[in-house]
């Protein structure tokens, strides 16, 4: 029962962590397709600008994220806890 539900919250976790990524990239293209397009006005432009930068916070959040559920998984295991492997 427990394998099931830990089984469940890792796919979970990496489904959720896909979509995130995903979105990253669509919000920093976006972001930079708004920022070079041939549009002479300003205010259009710093939204693109907006837009690169908040999706670089996204991305850098992300990668902690991942790297402190890594490191529990890590410690977890030199506990002689088994975590499941993602798919």
């Amino acid at each position: 029962m427990a394998s099931g539900i830990i089984n469940f919250i890792t796919d979970l976790t990496v489904k959720i962590t896909t979509a995130a990524w995903g979105l990253f990239l669509l919000t920093w293209s976006v972001g930079w397709l708004i920022r070079g397009a041939p549009i002479p006005v300003l205010r259009f432009k710093r939204v693109g600008q907006s837009l690169i930068e908040d999706a670089v916070w996204a991305a850098f959040g992300l990668a902690i994220g991942t790297s402190v559920f890594a490191l529990i998984a890590y410690i977890a295991k030199l506990f002689g806890a088994t975590p499941p492997k993602p798919p």
